[in-house]
């Protein structure tokens, strides 16, 4: 397997320093290194800090995570916001949402130019996300039987329901029997 990066192997909250400095997108990677070194004196005097080509470097693998972050809570925001739930439907969405996330690592793994990722490792990991795939479509597959069975289950009661209020309407006002046949192909949906 390759080398980690200089940034993986930085104490977490180094890491993580440099991390919020660089979503905040305000300095520039000069910039980034002179605030890192006045930061932390000790790692910089060990060598410990990231250069400007690995802060170069690692900048689009965070974009690319803090762009899937933002497009995964929009999507639960919208999700949640749109579902009474009954059905499942948040399951539903974070399934296509991971499903996708896995559909873009393969084609991510697929580039065979990436340093980090040696071949044999590159081939272990397509396979952990074919496995990992193949998990969500069994689990997508069971949530779209479980959301049959509760629409189904929805529209019977509807039926029964309206099937008690057309028993009331025909004993309070002696509806006909046509008027009542006709109602019934309405609600079925056949008129």
């Amino acid at each position: 397997m390759g080398r980690k990066s200089t940034i993986s192997r930085l104490a977490p909250e180094v890491k993580t320093y440099v991390e919020g400095l660089m979503a905040q997108g305000r300095l520039t990677l000069d910039e980034m290194i002179a605030d890192l070194q006045q930061r932390f004196p000790s790692e910089a005097k060990k060598g410990a800090l990231p250069s400007r080509s690995a802060l170069h470097r690692y900048g689009p693998k965070l974009e690319r995570r803090l762009v899937a972050v933002s497009a995964f809570t929009q999507a639960m925001a919208s999700v949640d916001a749109h579902a009474g739930d009954k059905a499942d439907s948040r399951s539903s969405g974070l399934t296509a949402i991971m499903q996708q996330e896995l559909f873009d690592s393969i084609m991510m793994l697929q580039d065979a130019s990436d340093p980090d990722v040696d071949q044999a490792e590159r081939v272990k990991l397509l396979a952990d996300a074919t496995r990992s795939l193949a998990s969500l479509t069994r689990s997508s597959v069971q949530l779209k039987q479980y959301q049959a069975k509760v629409e189904a289950e929805v529209r019977a009661q509807v039926r029964q329901e309206q099937e008690e209020k057309l028993q009331e309407m025909r004993g309070s006002d002696g509806m006909s029997e046509q008027m009542e046949a006709r109602i019934r192909r309405i609600l079925l949906g056949k008129e």
